[in-house]
């Protein structure tokens, strides 16, 4: 039975979703009503999945999971908040976010997202040889997608989740395209306008992290998508 931690400050609407998802998704799910709780929780248990709500006292949902991926930086998180800013979408998968839905949703659409969740982790261990492979070489460059660092001689840059989880599809596609579909898909599971525009941000930023080699670029393939191009 996979373990879910929901951490919801509405006690309705956490003991609506609690029963809702063991009793239709089959799931073990632990309710906390603040962010101190839920990290307290968390750190005192294992879990697959963490759903957190955003606007809650003590400590908010995004630093909840900023905590929380400090601890654990493979399990899924989904973050549930009324907030509809394009900005706090980005927050959330900048912060290590998997998934964001938004204030009022159907619990069908939360289990629908959950199953898809935990659907897209089996196939990620059951991937090929490739799936595994984190160490990578990007001229003078080395980065490791487990620690989400890049190396440069003494430097080290730590990367967000979603930052090294695409720097990691541009180093598997090295000298090739890496399709703007392909990348929104495999990360943000959707790929749709707002998306796309959190997608520009990180690549911003990673180019911005390798631009001290000339030897390594990252461009824009028009119509198609990205290209690591290492000479």
């Amino acid at each position: 039975m996979k373990k879910i931690l929901l951490v919801e400050d509405d006690p309705n609407l956490g003991l609506l979703l609690q029963d809702y998802l063991q009793l239709k998704g089959k799931f073990d799910v632990v309710l906390c009503t603040d962010g101190e709780d839920g990290l307290r929780t968390f750190n005192k248990q294992n879990f697959d999945l963490c759903i957190l709500d955003v606007m809650m006292p003590k400590k908010d949902g995004f630093t909840l999971g900023k905590d929380i991926r400090k601890v654990n930086t493979q399990v899924p998180i989904i973050f549930a908040t009324a907030k509809t800013m394009l900005e706090d979408k980005s927050a959330a998968y900048d912060l290590g976010g998997d998934d964001y839905i938004t204030k009022p949703f159907r619990i069908e659409e939360l289990l629908l997202r959950i199953n898809a969740m935990f659907k897209r982790v089996a196939n990620k261990t059951d991937n090929n040889d490739e799936a595994t492979e984190t160490q990578f070489s990007i001229g003078q460059y080395h980065f490791d997608y487990t620690t989400q660092i890049i190396t440069d001689n003494d430097h080290q840059q730590k990367l967000s989740t979603k930052e090294a989880e695409l720097l990691r599809l541009l180093c598997l596609k090295k000298n090739t395209v890496l399709t703007r579909e392909e990348a929104l898909l495999s990360i943000w599971h959707d790929d749709n306008y707002f998306n796309g525009r959190s997608m520009d941000v990180f690549l911003s930023k990673l180019r911005k992290y390798l631009r001290a080699d000339p030897t390594v670029e990252i461009i824009n393939v028009h119509g198609k998508g990205y290209k690591l191009l290492v000479s």
